[in-house]
């Protein structure tokens, strides 16, 4: 049998995601968060995720991409500027990534390139595709979902009716039902696998044998605009909901999370703060098991401290910075932002939760709150929103 037409074991998967820097429609796209995760993190995932990819190379020009990347997991291939511009192609890329391989005696067989831009990578249709590929069923393969849409396009404007809408995939004088059509397959950008000898020779990532790596319509969206950004962030919210949240250490704001937001303020000016008695078991319980936290807050008003007091939690409040507390407590503590969780309700909580790695809101958290986070929480603030964190923080 030839190598075509049989499964090779020892064929070398190698991942490559390009990511420039530079970024028109969206800026730092790369390194924008979905899910509380930068996006090249999230690519990075899940080519690691992916049964038969061996290595993880991004291939970027940008230093803060480069960093993320490689903390996430991959290698990093720096791109030369030649090919990192606006009209540079992510083939050339690729090929460049291979040269640089090559170079340090890195063997490529198959390729699995993956675009950032795709949020929602499905690592078991990728795993499919490498494997796929791999045994010799196809040179080349990518995601794409099925559609039953009717296309249309525009006449072009040379002709003499410009503009006027003709039909594409269908006869525009017959409307047959869903179930008595053929779909057809949309590309979704996330996910390309090939041969690697194939694509050096033609170039390009279709050749040879063809084959679609079907994946859930959902996680067909490609960020290209803000639009598209908060579009992918909602859908985080809806299908990334992890049961455990895997972290070190607890932050939390306090107005909003551990009350309610309300407050009552009697004759004498002094104000009064709704909280929830289970939070405080709850904190008593992550206590006990080890797991620091701290209350972190821009509220100066002495009911901040008699709660810390009372639920025996260190507390920082009069905080106007809260990303630079946050960062100073961590480095004095030992523990990686990328292992801590802040829990917060409000637009102050902003840089706090884009430099942790589990950002976390309270369900009736400001809208901006809830696109910035990995997990949104089914209880609001002040009745066992904390709670319901700790509970998913400890183990069983």
């Amino acid at each position: 049998m030839t190598d075509d037409s049989r499964e090779d074991d020892a064929l070398r998967v190698v991942a490559i995601i390009p990511a420039r820097g530079g970024s028109k429609g969206v800026p730092r796209k790369n390194v924008r968060r979905v899910g509380g995760v930068p996006l090249i993190e999230r690519a990075v995932r899940s080519a690691l995720a992916a049964e038969g990819v061996d290595l993880v190379v991004v291939s970027t020009d940008d230093d803060e991409i480069a960093a993320v990347s490689a903390a996430a997991g991959a290698r990093v291939v720096r791109r030369p500027a030649e090919i990192s511009g606006d009209t540079a192609s992510s083939e050339s890329a690729i090929l460049h990534a291979l040269d640089e391989l090559d170079r340090s005696g890195d063997r490529v067989d198959v390729v699995a390139f993956l675009q950032a831009t795709s949020p929602f990578i499905p690592s078991d249709a990728l795993a499919n595709a490498v494997r796929e590929v791999r045994a010799g069923t196809a040179d080349s393969m990518f995601s794409a979902h099925e559609t039953y849409g009717f296309l249309w396009a525009r006449e072009h404007p040379d002709q003499a009716d410009a503009g006027a809408a003709v039909a594409v995939n269908h006869d525009a004088t017959h409307r047959p039902r869903r179930q008595d059509r053929e779909p057809h397959f949309l590309e979704t950008g996330a996910f390309y696998v090939f041969r690697a000898d194939g694509f050096r020779q033609a170039k390009h990532r279709f050749f040879g044998r063809i084959r679609i790596a079907e994946v859930p319509e959902w996680t067909a969206i490609e960020i290209d605009d803000e639009q598209q950004l908060r579009i992918a962030r909602a859908l985080a919210a809806l299908h990334e909901t992890p049961e455990r949240i895997p972290v070190r250490a607890i932050v939390t704001d306090f107005d909003g999370v551990h009350t309610d937001d309300t407050a009552s303020v009697d004759a004498d000016g002094v104000e009064r703060v709704r909280v929830s008695r289970e939070d405080g078991m709850g904190v008593s319980l992550l206590r006990r098991a080890g797991i620091p936290m701290l209350i972190l807050s821009t509220e100066v008003n002495p009911v901040v401290r008699a709660r810390a007091d009372k639920l025996r939690v260190p507390v920082l409040h009069g905080i106007d910075d809260k990303e630079s507390a946050l960062r100073g407590w961590a480095q004095e503590k030992g523990i990686p932002l990328a292992e801590i969780a802040y829990l917060g309700n409000d637009v102050n909580d902003l840089p706090a939760l884009r430099i942790v790695g589990w950002p976390i809101a309270v369900a009736n958290a400001h809208p901006l709150v809830l696109e910035a986070a990995r997990v949104v929480l089914g209880r609001t603030g002040g009745h066992g929103a904390v709670r319901e964190l700790i509970e998913r923080v400890l183990p069983a």
